[in-house]
């Protein structure tokens, strides 16, 4: 059992003529991922890769042929609601849209869309998702990580890598790393992970990076306290500088507040959550 794929997964790219998409096609081929098809309007029949890879003008070709069940979206934002529709429609389980800044109406549909159906939406701007020495189905460094049985979950990809190394340098396998996205709709969150990391037998502790705005930590931390058993690590990046600069304007205004910003940390507190102060604290919070 792992978390979203698996060494089992048939991976496709929505987009894989594309720089970015053929770019990344070709790391996750280079991890010994099954990367099974590809979709390019206009370019169907076509193969990539010496042969390798075939490509396909739509999603449901590729699906009845190679039997993909994850698909990567590397395509424009505008087009990039289309590509997920086209995914769920065609029966794909799990879509990572790795292209971010989707137009909130777009997303909006999508979003109705996912709930009528079995697929799990990571994204959109995300990296992608990760099992070390397993499968790589994002655009995930090939060698940044190590297996081993701490889950990564992350708001931000780059902050996602930076942690991902950080506990490389320091002799710690990671089981799974997810990179959730920052845009203002995404789709799964925090508490989806951390459901998916509870039940996962490779993850025996947790971590978890958030950021400023929203409340999905504060809603993490609830389910945390309710219904994870597992020891979970949390950085809250941005917390001090955000609470500060509301606290000025607040002050100066006289009706702001930053209580939703100081309560990340002390809901997470609350709900039993080691809290690093900087990446680099992380491993030294983590049971070995």
């Amino acid at each position: 059992m792992t978390v979203l794929i698996s060494a089992d997964s048939r991976i496709m790219v929505q987009g894989i003529t594309g720089k970015r998409g053929r770019f990344h096609a070709q790391q996750i081929l280079q991890t010994g991922s099954q990367l099974v098809g590809g979709t390019s309007p206009g370019k169907g029949g076509d193969w990539c890769f010496e042969g390798r890879v075939p490509i396909f003008d739509t999603v449901k070709e590729c699906v009845q042929s190679t039997n993909a069940d994850v698909s990567l979206i590397f395509v424009p934002p505008h087009a990039t609601a289309d590509a997920i529709l086209e995914a769920i429609d065609s029966g794909i389980k799990t879509i990572v849209s790795i292209t971010g800044s989707i137009p909130l109406q777009d997303m909006m549909t999508v979003k109705s869309a996912l709930e009528d159906s079995d697929a799990v939406l990571v994204g959109p701007n995300s990296p992608g998702v990760l099992v070390p020495g397993i499968a790589n189905a994002g655009i995930f460094p090939n060698k940044i990580s190590f297996r081993g049985n701490v889950g990564v979950v992350s708001r931000s990809g780059t902050l996602c890598y930076e942690v991902l190394d950080c506990l490389t340098q320091a002799g710690i396998g990671v089981s799974t790393a997810v990179g959730l996205g920052d845009d203002s709709i995404i789709g799964i969150d925090f508490q989806s992970c951390l459901e998916l990391f509870e039940a996962d037998p490779h993850t025996d502790q947790i971590v978890m990076i958030g950021g400023p705005g929203g409340d999905s930590e504060i809603k993490a931390a609830n389910y945390i306290m309710n219904q994870v058993t597992k020891p979970v690590i949390a950085l809250v990046v941005g917390e001090n500088l955000a609470g500060s600069l509301l606290k000025f304007f607040s002050d100066y205004r006289g009706n702001l507040s930053s209580e939703v910003l100081s309560n990340k940390t002390k809901s997470l507190i609350e709900a039993g959550v080691l809290i690093a102060k900087k990446i680099d604290d992380i491993p030294a919070l983590i049971n070995r």
